[in-house]
């Protein structure tokens, strides 16, 4: 004899939209407590297919359904059996279907599918060489041209999806293929007011500098939007001298010789140092970080810093240009 949530959940597939509508509903509720989401977990092989299904429905069905699994995929185990069952792919097809009325839900699923590896693997589409990175292609387009509008910033939370694929080489190599140049698209958020979005690029910056040591040039091609990107969160709040500007290109100069917004997030600031140290352990990154007089922001932006973690990021940074100036000067003492 069926259970009264088997019951419930026969309910999600009625052909009946009143009855649909409350079923959805009393399981979006579920959702909402632990008691819940342990007993819906028993039941994965139908609630999930089931929820899945009704993505495609009207604003009434799909939104519960959408709120449902987001959810339901905070759950490790349940975010795999998703990912396991083509969820991405489903998400996707969605996401993209004209007319969708649940586009941040859908995005924030995404975010907690790619929490996982093999839900990196899904939207990255490995193993399918004619499809590979065309999902986070699309993606990376609707977070570099999508504003924030009346009801929020749907796209917005593709930065933390840009974070978690960028902690696996495959979506960092992605991500820095100069072909695609998704990079250069996703460092120009940078500059959005809004701060998860600022954040996320933030934190993916860094992850892509994990690989300076075979892709430095790759990076390198957009030191016109990198160098400000990573020096004016650490550049304190001092308006510079023309001296100083003197000594570094013209989109780094400008925005340092006028009074300007302070980043006020330390995690944003460690990111930034974390990216330029593992840029100057590569020599050509050194000579690219002098040539913007980056030193002498660091120098200026240790004065103003307060955080400790944030110091510490700093003297790390500054204990290695130490360290391999004085490894340049004994070279040459040693070649005279």
């Amino acid at each position: 004899m069926a259970t009264e949530l088997e019951e419930l959940l026969g309910f999600l597939s009625s052909p009946s939209p009143p009855i649909k509508k409350a079923a959805v509903d009393i399981v979006r509720d579920y959702t909402g407590s632990e008691d819940g989401l342990r007993s819906l977990g028993k039941y994965s092989n139908v609630v999930l297919p089931s929820l899945s299904g009704l993505l495609a429905e009207g604003k009434e069905v799909s939104e519960p359904a959408a709120e449902a699994l987001v959810n339901l995929s905070q759950n490790s185990d349940l975010a795999g059996k998703m990912v396991e069952m083509d969820m991405v792919r489903k998400v996707m097809d969605n996401l993209y279907r004209k007319g969708c009325e649940v586009t941040g839900l859908l995005v924030m699923l995404l975010v907690n599918l790619t929490q996982l590896d093999a839900g990196i693997d899904s939207l990255l589409q490995h193993g399918d060489d004619k499809m590979h990175g065309l999902y986070v292609m699309k993606l990376v387009r609707s977070f570099c041209t999508s504003s924030i509008e009346e009801k929020g910033d749907p796209f917005e939370h593709v930065a933390s999806i840009l974070v978690n694929i960028s902690q696996k080489e495959a979506g960092r190599k992605l991500l820095l293929d100069p072909k695609r140049g998704l990079l250069k698209q996703i460092i120009r958020q940078f500059d959005s007011g809004s701060p998860l979005r600022k954040k996320g690029v933030s934190g993916t910056i860094r992850n892509c500098c994990f690989e300076a040591d075979s892709q430095l040039q790759n990076v390198l091609l957009i030191s016109e939007f990198l160098w400000p990107a990573l020096l004016l969160p650490v550049a304190g709040n001092k308006i510079y001298s023309e001296k100083d500007v003197s000594k570094m290109p013209l989109e780094l100069g400008s925005a340092l010789s006028i009074e300007r917004e302070v980043i006020v997030d330390p995690e944003i600031r460690v990111q930034a140092l974390d990216a330029i140290y593992l840029l100057i352990l590569q020599e050509a990154g050194r000579r690219a970080f002098w040539s913007v007089n980056g030193p002498r922001i660091l120098q200026i932006g240790y004065e103003d810093e307060e955080n400790p973690q944030v110091m510490e990021a700093y003297e790390r940074v500054g204990s290695l240009l130490i360290q391999e100036n004085g490894t340049s000067e004994a070279s040459t003492q040693v070649s005279d």
